[in-house]
């Protein structure tokens, strides 16, 4: 079973995201074409990528990650739009987190270190908290810039994290599914 941990946005956080998505497509124009846009409701903010996990161990990640984490829910915006690689030809068109990165990196590592102490293996790359917004069908190094330029300034979206969810992903010729299956709640220390 493919897995993943997101933090979830609510839908006004998803209709901005929708909305700057729309912005940059009618800014790119033609360009606009080799770009594959992710639906806005499939769009989600990756804390643990876990991928294929044996049947037999998905009911120990399932309690693991459903455990409530102390500490309180915070706030995050989304803002700051990057591509993935870094020098290149682009894959990946994001928007970043800018405030609330500490408390998600807080929350990234708590989920992580749970899945971990399972001898569920983790890619063993840094957290960089983004949505991806669309991936590139093909692509050129002049992209970035065309894509970068095009992007709007400041504040897309404010959201409120409140937890983490664990969700299976179902691929499909017709786009990926999610299924929620536990969500581990922030709740203030006492």
């Amino acid at each position: 079973m493919r897995l993943f941990v997101a933090a979830d946005l609510p839908d006004a956080a998803h209709e901005a995201v929708a909305a700057a998505q729309q912005r940059i497509a009618a800014s790119l124009s033609g360009a606009a074409g080799v770009l594959k846009w992710v639906r806005p409701e499939h769009s989600h903010l990756t804390l643990v990528f876990i991928g294929e996990v044996a049947d037999e161990r998905v009911p120990g990640v399932v309690h693991t990650v459903g455990r409530e984490v102390a500490g309180k829910p915070f706030e995050i915006t989304l803002e700051s739009f990057g591509v993935f690689p870094p020098r290149g030809a682009p894959r990946v068109l994001w928007i970043g987190v800018g405030a609330g990165t500490a408390p998600l990196a807080d929350l990234q590592r708590e989920i992580a270190q749970r899945i971990a102490a399972l001898g569920v293996p983790l890619e063993d790359r840094p957290f960089h908290p983004h949505l991806t917004l669309a991936r590139w069908r093909v692509s050129r190094p002049s992209d970035r810039d065309r894509a970068l330029k095009a992007s709007p300034r400041g504040v897309i979206a404010r959201a409120i994290v409140g937890g983490a969810t664990l969700y299976q992903s179902r691929l499909s010729s017709s786009g990926p599914s999610y299924t929620a299956l536990a969500r581990a709640a922030l709740r203030p220390i006492d």
